[in-house]
């Protein structure tokens, strides 16, 4: 265990390098950080740091940066989050609030999440399987064609068109939306198949073929293996940071254009708060070099995806952390409103 004073040189280091962007000497710490003991001192506990992998030395300085395991302690015991402040909170509410659609909500949030931290930002679409149905329209567009309108509790809207084996009067449809809403509305998505599966012999046996087709097509829709997409923005900053990345910043942006290393990512973390994975934490060897920074959002206090950002692992993690966690509180709530 590290002792209370090494931590705190620890934290100072860290808070430096990642302000200054310069490797970090016991000097500088003295003048810069009330530490309360001698230069001399400072320089033994950062050799001890350095003997433990906290901190490293890069060949062409005489100071010291933080490695991925400093990072972890310091995101793990020295780091908090840093609130928002009121007029931060104020302006992300208002910037999200004017969004009309899930998708405008989505692409708002990545935009917002880019410019406040500064980073790469992503942002995964609700879950289907995670959501529950909020309503199930049937409209008639031709005697034997429908289209059916699936709206989930996150605001999503999935359309489909229903080609009948025969035409379905409106009396018919009015009854079959009735009793399909009754049955499914405000259901996770999981239980639907149970709840509808005998709905077909509620109806005459001319009707049957086509209440089993509507059925068929809501049940592909639950199921679609495409559900599962996300939205990244705020690449270009990643240029901001090219001596962070030791060799060359084109393994990050290859990962970054990956839609499955990206979700694996943000899905690993099973953790309800932030979760923060650094360095060599992210398996892929592309994000070696950066730390990914994720939370759950959702409405009603259950997470149905993920929002995060991705960036190097000389971050403001505590700024970073506090961002990502109040924009998914905002995105949370407009989701349970909408």
């Amino acid at each position: 265990m590290l002792s209370e004073r090494r931590l705190q040189v620890l934290r100072a280091i860290v808070q430096d390098y990642v302000g200054t962007e310069e490797p970090v000497g016991s000097k500088a710490l003295t003048e810069r950080h009330s530490l309360g003991v001698s230069p001399a001192t400072v320089r033994n506990d950062m050799a001890a740091l350095e003997e433990e992998g906290f901190i490293a030395q890069p060949h062409t300085s005489a100071g010291r940066i933080p490695t991925d395991k400093g990072y972890r302690l310091f995101v793990d015991k020295l780091a908090g989050v840093k609130p928002m402040s009121p007029p931060e909170r104020r302006a992300i509410q208002n910037f999200l609030e004017g969004a009309v659609d899930l998708d405008d909500v989505v692409a708002r949030t990545v935009r917002l999440l880019a410019q406040l931290t500064r980073q790469v930002a992503v942002v995964q679409y609700p879950s289907l399987t995670r959501s529950t149905v909020r309503h199930v329209e049937l409209l008639a567009l031709a005697p034997a064609r429908l289209m059916l309108v699936l709206i989930t509790d996150t605001g999503r809207v999935e359309q489909r068109m229903v080609d009948c084996p025969a035409p379905f009067g409106e009396a018919s449809l009015a009854d079959l939306r009735a009793r399909l809403n009754s049955r499914v509305a405000g259901r996770r998505f999981t239980d639907v198949p149970s709840l509808v599966e005998d709905l077909p012999e509620a109806f005459e046996a001319d009707d049957r073929g086509t209440v089993s087709t509507v059925l068929s097509t809501l049940l592909e829709t639950l199921v679609e293996e495409n559900e599962e997409r996300l939205m990244i923005g705020g690449t270009a900053n990643l240029t901001r940071f090219g001596h962070d990345f030791p060799l060359t910043i084109r393994p990050v942006l290859e990962a970054l254009e990956e839609q499955v290393v990206l979700l694996k990512l943000l899905g690993e973390a099973q953790d309800p708060g932030v979760t923060v994975r650094i360095g060599h934490e992210n398996a892929h060897e592309g994000l070696n070099s950066t730390s990914v920074v994720s939370v759950g959002y959702g409405s009603g206090g259950e997470a149905v995806a993920k929002l995060g950002v991705v960036g190097p692992t000389r971050m403001d993690y505590p700024g970073t952390m506090g961002a990502v966690r109040a924009v998914a509180r905002y995105v949370g709530q407009i989701l349970a409103e909408s």
